[in-house]
């Protein structure tokens, strides 16, 4: 999975786990203090991954720029001259002869 679909979906489940706190109730402080533990959980590990896809990132450039060689073009050089036209006759003649 990518870092940026992963980064997404971590992100939705905060909100999800925002969402059920705010509809409990302050009498079951237990149950908040375990989704308080999950939220930042979940924070920590979208961390970790904005950490590791910026290694990553920075690694890919860092390698593109040491593979990227310049080398001058070689241009193609003509081995012959322009094509000449001959009718038909011409060729019949070459033909035969």
């Amino acid at each position: 999975m990518k870092a940026t679909k992963a980064l997404r979906r971590l992100s939705h489940v905060e909100e999800l786990l925002l969402d059920v706190m705010e509809r409990y109730s302050e009498s079951a402080p237990e149950i908040k203090q375990q989704l308080l533990d999950a939220k930042a959980l979940v924070g920590q590990a979208m961390e970790a991954m904005k950490a590791s896809s910026r290694k990553a990132s920075a690694k890919k450039k860092a390698e593109a720029k040491k593979a990227v060689v310049k080398v001058p073009s070689v241009k193609a050089t003509k081995k012959h001259g322009p094509t000449k036209r001959i009718t038909k006759a011409e060729f019949i003649t070459r033909q035969s002869g």
